[in-house]
Order: structure tokens, then sequence, then C-alpha cells
């Protein structure tokens, strides 16, 4: 093991006890893990094959999912454990019904590695995306457990494919197999020597076919939208997860004489009220917050304003286009969930960290946008049926093409264990 690496990870795990003292979320890092060696032993015993899905937080988790819940229900027999790594993605999944353990995942040095693993037992491994632990990967080498790195993505950038790198081509080496998302990155794990893997999509693309398919009516914002499709008269946009900077780029646009005919759904990042009395502020055309709304106020305003968490992916299937949020600050959200129901995307200028996002922008699907100017650009745009017919055919061909990976996956699995 490289000295390096084990004084990072030291040190990494000092500096959050330091910054437990006046900061929640590293607060409760360091509380999900305090003393984990008997609380754990308590709250877990293998008593049957174990799968371990390991996920960093609550969007790898949303990745991770359908592989967890078709595998339980392929092999019913098996027990469950799924760690995370942050507080964002335990705090909010700590209740999952469809996992037996669920837990922190302590940090990475040789001893937590081999004790946690002896506690659990691991019969098989599933690392969600991009989660690398050079000593929790060792001691599952060496256990000879199969462990799969699914939904992955590689860039030529990354410290496996330099030539620096022959300590991250070794966390690589103690992977089974990678279910990477495309071609490219399958590439690379050549080049560097890996030829087991499958170009196999990304599973988050099962996952949020499933939510749409399965999507709730929701009457309150029925009467709101119009029809779904901005050949029919009158068009919703709903802007997705958005923040300050993105609502003073959309505000200034739909509250516009021209844009009168366009209504808009607002569901912000954070709807703390100090977000939404900003936001209110700066509304001048008429609206509702949704925990206020009734069926005929609901139909009779221009602006709704979605004021709670949870219910925004299921929201998708009354708008026209979706504008997802985070553009302006550190990335852009979800936005293979707009998709699944067809809507054309918008999005601001930092969004290629994210394949999909690149991939609809490349196809047609999705614009990007830098102003009011260019919203108002892209919103007439799409107003012509045609351009709206192939920007939402360009953004389902991709969810059609890469969807596929969690059956793909279990496959796999399946045949380990035949």
């Amino acid at each position: 093991m490289r000295w390096w690496y084990a004084l990072f990870i030291g040190g990494y795990s000092a500096f959050l006890h330091v910054a437990a003292l006046v900061h929640p979320k590293a607060r409760r890092w360091v509380e999900g893990r305090r003393q984990w060696r008997s609380r754990y032993a308590a709250q877990f015993r293998k008593t049957s094959p174990v799968l371990w899905v390991h996920a960093a937080s609550l969007g790898e988790f949303e990745q991770g999912r359908p592989v967890i819940e078709a595998f339980r229900t392929q092999f019913p027999g098996w027990q469950i454990v799924l760690t995370f790594f942050s507080p964002s993605g335990y705090e909010i999944r700590k209740n999952y019904a469809q996992a037996d353990f669920i837990a922190y995942l302590p940090a990475d040095t040789a001893a937590n590695a081999r004790d946690f693993l002896a506690l659990i037992q691991p019969d098989a491994a599933v690392f969600v995306k991009y989660e690398f632990w050079a000593n929790y990967l060792s001691a599952l080498r060496q256990r000879q457990t199969p462990t799969l790195l699914v939904s992955a993505l590689f860039r030529p950038d990354q410290p496996f494919f330099r030539w620096y790198g022959g300590f991250w081509r070794g966390m690589l080496a103690c992977f089974s197999h990678f279910f990477v998302q495309n071609e490219a990155s399958g590439q690379l794990l050549a080049q560097a020597g890996f030829q087991n893997y499958t170009v196999a999509g990304d599973t988050r693309v099962d996952r949020v076919l499933q939510l749409a398919a399965s999507a709730p009516e929701n009457t309150t914002v029925a009467a709101f939208a119009t029809p779904t499709g901005v050949a029919q008269t009158g068009h919703t946009l709903i802007a997705g997860s958005s923040w300050e900077a993105d609502e003073a780029v959309l505000l200034p646009v739909l509250q516009a004489p021209s844009f009168a005919a366009w209504r808009l759904i607002v569901a912000p990042h954070e709807p703390a009220e100090k977000h939404l009395a900003q936001l209110l502020a700066r509304v001048k055309r008429p609206f509702v917050r949704y925990s206020q709304a009734t069926l005929a106020p609901s139909a009779a305003a221009e602006v709704l304003i979605i004021d709670n968490v949870g219910m925004l992916n299921s929201l998708y299937r009354y708008g026209s286009v979706a504008y997802i949020g985070g553009g302006f600050g550190k990335g852009i959200h979800n936005t293979l969930e707009p998709a699944a129901f067809g809507l054309p995307v918008i999005v601001g200028p930092k969004y290629e960290k994210f394949e999909e996002a690149r991939q609809f922008v490349a196809r047609g699907g999705a614009f990007v946008v830098r102003n009011t100017t260019e919203l108002a650009a892209v919103l007439r745009h799409l107003e012509q049926p045609d351009n709206y017919r192939k920007a939402s055919a360009a953004v389902q061909a991709y969810l059609n093409e890469n969807q596929g990976a969690t059956r793909r996956i279990i496959g796999y699995l399946a045949a380990q264990f035949a």
C-alpha cells in the first residue's frame, strides 16, 4: 500500500473530525462511524449469501437501485448490505426496505477493510460508478470475492490512464468485471490492459424509465399544466432543481409578454423558506405555492412553485420542456428524469461532466443557454412542432439505446452463482 494513500485517508478522517465541531454534515459522517465494529456486529449477522452494494451518495444509490431491486427479485434468499460514504445518501436512504443492512462505509484503512469484510462476509460486491477504495478492493480480491463496477465512466485524464497511474491501475485489477456506460470507457480500459468489460449503458436509464412508467397522477399539477407537447395551445416549462442563478435567467424570459402563452413550474433544488421568499418576490405573474394550491387556484395561476422535495420526477409528465438547474454552479442535476417523458431539455453551461447531457446536446435533444437571450431563442425554436418532435425523439432515442444495463448485470451475477 502506498504510504501517501494511507496518509491521505488518515488526514482526511482527521480533518472531518475537526470539521465535525462546526459542520453538521461532517458531524454526521463522524458520528455514523463511531464505534462501528461493535454497533455493526450487534445489527448484522450473516445468515445467507450476501451481496454488498456500495454507493458514494444519493445519486450513486439511484444508479445502483435498479440492480438491488432486480437482484432481490431474482435472488430472494440473499441478504443485501448497502453502504454509503456520504451522509447525504445514508440519511435519506437509511430505511430503504430492499436492503437488509444499511450503514456508513468505515474509512478505507487496511484494518477497517479487513474487519468490515470479516463481519459481512460478502459473496459478491458491487461498487457504483466512481467508487475506488484501495484497501477494500484489495481485501475483496484476497478473499476472491466477485467484484463489479457498474455504470462506470472513464476519462483519459484520470490517473488510471496516466504514466504515473500504476497504483490506480492496481485498483482496477481488483475488479472481476466492469459494466461501463459507453464504448469510449471500454476502449480506455482495453488500452490499459483490461478486457473484462461490457458496454452496458447506464442503470439510471432503467430507473427513470421505471419511474416514468409508474408515475402517479397529480390532479393539482394536471389542472395547472397544459397538455404535454408544444404543438398544443399553451406550453409548460418545468424548471427542475433550480438555483438562484437559474431563476435569474428563467424569470425575465417567462415573464415577458411575448411568452404569456407559457406556464412555469419551478421546483427549487433547496426549497427552504428563505429561498422561496426570494423567489416569490421576483415572480410577477399570478402564482401559487403547491402546498397552498387547490384545484381551482392551481388552474388559475400562471406560475406554480413546488415547495417540497421528492415529487419532481413524477411531475415532468405534465411539462412540455424541462430546464434543469445547476448549470451556472457546480454542475447540472438530473436530465434523465424529464427525458424519460420525452421532454426536450435546457441546461446552463456547466454540463460537460455528465455523459447523458453531452449526448442529449450532441443529438439535438438538449440545448445550452448562457443568458436570457439564448433561452428565449431556444423556447422559440421549440415552439415549432417539427423542432419539438425532433428534440423529443433525440432524448428518447438515447434512453432506448442505453436501457438494459440492469438486465446485463444481473445476468452476469446469475452466471456466477448458477
